[in-house]
């Protein structure tokens, strides 16, 4: 492996120990782009790879709603955003119980469009997303 690859994933892996899918998808992007980095030393010189798998920012917040009973529930959300170099982030609202940052920093790295998702029992994975009210407050 690219010494300079190596150590940018050596990085990713101590600042991020806890979040298997977003290193899965860092170790992918980074192996795949090893030809790419070799023939343009220019890269290394302009910490493009440091760059490319550090979100610019992430928000977390919390999501209240109130179910069909008029029970009020909250949830976690989080907004990943990795480069907005290329236009405006693109976003929507997602209810499911699997969600966790680092499914969403390997989801958003990934497919290069931060989206807002928030961890709740609303929707199940495959099941047509449930309306609810979300609170304000």
């Amino acid at each position: 492996m690219n010494k300079y690859v190596k150590n940018v994933l050596d990085d990713v892996k101590a600042k991020n120990a806890g979040q298997p899918e977003f290193l899965q998808a860092v170790e992918e992007v980074l192996v795949s782009l090893e030809p790419v980095i070799k023939a343009n030393p220019k890269y290394e010189a302009n910490a493009i790879l440091e760059r490319m798998v550090e979100p610019e920012r992430i928000v977390v917040f919390r999501v209240p709603w109130a179910d069909d009973a008029g029970k009020i529930h909250v949830n976690r959300g989080f907004r990943i955003q990795f480069n907005g170099a290329i236009g405006p982030y693109k976003g929507g609202l997602r209810f499911d119980p699997t969600v966790n940052l680092s499914v969403l920093k390997f989801r958003e790295g990934n497919e290069h469009r931060p989206q807002i998702r928030a961890v709740g029992d609303v929707q199940r994975r495959g099941a047509p997303a449930k309306r609810v009210k979300v609170c304000r407050a």
